[in-house]
C-alpha cells in the first residue's frame, strides 16, 4: 500500500472508538478499501458517519449488519419488539436464545454486532418511534434507514427527513416482493410526493398476512445498504434515481423513474408541512398490529415502571416472565400482557383496542 493509503489507514484506526479488539481497521476493511469508489476516503468517511435504523426485524437485522461490518462508526438500533420465535426464519441476527428469554430485538442485535465489529458504536433503543420522540432519535444522525413494516412510521421518518435535511432509503418486502427508495431532501420526490398519504391499517399485505420468504429480505436490504453507502462516503452522483420492484419468485425485476416526480404542492417537502410529526398526542395512542392478533398501547405520559415491583403484583393473576427489558403476563393461556419499563403494553390474543384498554386499565390502573 502507498504511503498516502498507509496515512489514510492511520487516521482511521485514530478515529476509530476505543477497543478491545485486536484486529486493525486496516485488517479488517481491507477489501472494502480495494474497492476503488470507496477506497480509504471513503472507508475513512464511513468510520465518521452516524446512521439511524429504524426497525430491527427482517430488513433492520440485515442493514445493521451491512453498517457494522463496513465500519460505520455510530448506528443506533430503534425497535418495539422483543424476539419471537417466528422472527427465526428470516430475521438473521437472532437465535433460539433469544426468542425464549423474549430479548427486545435492538438489545439482542446490539450484543450479536458487538461480536462482529467492536470498533463501532452501537446504540440499542427499545422504543416505539412516533411524534413524541422521533426528532430526539432521528435527528443527529446523517443517514436514516427505513427497516419498518408500517407506512405511518415511514411517512414520519419521511417528515424528520425533510424537517432536518437528512437522506432516507425506504425498503419494505412482503411474500417474494420487494421495493426500495431513496429519498434526498431537496434532490428527489419524497414519500408523500408519490404516496399522499398512509394508508389505512389493514388494507396492504405484510408479512403477517401475506407471509415472506428470507431472499427477498436480503435483495431489498443489500439495495438499500449500497444506496447507503454511495451517501455516506459521498458518492450521490451514482444514487439510483428510481424505485426499484423486485419479485424473486415469479422472476420479476423492474423500476421506475421517479426523477421527476417531486411535486410543487406536496405537503411535505413543497408545503413543508409535517403532519405526520407534527400531530398533538392528546392521549394514549391504541394501534392493532396487523396479522399478529396484537394490540400495541403507547401512554401519552412517559411513566417510570419497575418491573420487579409489578412482578410481585402480577404473580397471583397468572405465569409472569421477568427480563431486564419488559414483563410478561399470562392470563388464562388465552392473552398475554407485556410491559416495558416506559408503561407501553401489548396485549398479545386479541386486535380489539377497545378490550385491549380495558384490561390495560384493570392490569396497570391508568
Amino acid at each position: 500500500m502507498n504511503s498516502t493509503a498507509d496515512s489514510g489507514i492511520a487516521e482511521i484506526e485514530q478515529n476509530a472508538a476505543p477497543t478491545s479488539s485486536s484486529f486493525s481497521p486496516s485488517d479488517r476493511y481491507s477489501r472494502q478499501i480495494l474497492f476503488a469508489p470507496i477506497g480509504v476516503a471513503g472507508q475513512a468517511k464511513l468510520t465518521e458517519a452516524r446512521v439511524a435504523i429504524v426497525g430491527m426485524g427482517a430488513l433492520g437485522t440485515v442493514l445493521a449488519n451491512h453498517m457494522v461490518r463496513a465500519g460505520v462508526g455510530f448506528v443506533r438500533l430503534i425497535d418495539r419488539d422483543f424476539v419471537e420465535a417466528s422472527n427465526l426464519q428470516r430475521q438473521m441476527l437472532y437465535d433460539e436464545a433469544d426468542a425464549s428469554a423474549s430479548e427486545p430485538k435492538a438489545i439482542a442485535a446490539a450484543k450479536r454486532l458487538k461480536k462482529a465489529n467492536s470498533l463501532v458504536t452501537l446504540e440499542p433503543v427499545v422504543s416505539d418511534l412516533n411524534p413524541t420522540n422521533a426528532e430526539e432519535l432521528l435527528s443527529d444522525v446523517q443517514l436514516i434507514l427505513d427497516g419498518t413494516d408500517n407506512f405511518s412510521v415511514r411517512f414520519l421518518i419521511n417528515d424528520v427527513s425533510l424537517k432536518h435535511g437528512i437522506p432516507w432509503i425506504y425498503g419494505g418486502a412482503v411474500s417474494s416482493r420487494g421495493v426500495s427508495m431513496t429519498v434526498v431532501p431537496g434532490a428527489t420526490p419524497c414519500l408523500r410526493c408519490l404516496f399522499g398519504q398512509a394508508p389505512a391499517q389493514g388494507t396492504t399485505e405484510t408479512c403477517d398476512t401475506a407471509g415472506v420468504i428470507g431472499p427477498i429480505i436480503h435483495t431489498v436490504a443489500s439495495h438499500q445498504a449500497t444506496e447507503a453507502f454511495k451517501l455516506l462516503v459521498g458518492a450521490q452522483a451514482q444514487l439510483n434515481r428510481k424505485m426499484v420492484h423486485w419479485d424473486l419468485w415469479y422472476n420479476q425485476h423492474s423500476s421506475i423513474d421517479v426523477s421527476q416526480a417531486r411535486k410543487a404542492d406536496c405537503p411535505a417537502c413543497g408545503q413543508h408541512r409535517y403532519d405526520y410529526l407534527e400531530q398533538e398526542v392528546a392521549e394514549d395512542t391504541i394501534q392493532s398490529l396487523c396479522g399478529r392478533n396484537s394490540v400495541q398501547i403507547q401512554p401519552v405520559h412517559k411513566h417510570t415502571f419497575d418491573l420487579s415491583e409489578w412482578q410481585r403484583k402480577w404473580e397471583p393473576l397468572g405465569r409472569v416472565e421477568l427480563n431486564p427489558f419488559l414483563l410478561k403476563l399470562h392470563l388464562h393461556n388465552v392473552l398475554t400482557l407485556v410491559l416495558f419499563p416506559d408503561g407501553r403494553l401489548l396485549v398479545q390474543g386479541t386486535n380489539d383496542p377497545i378490550a385491549a384498554k380495558s384490561l390495560y386499565s384493570r392490569y396497570i390502573g391508568m
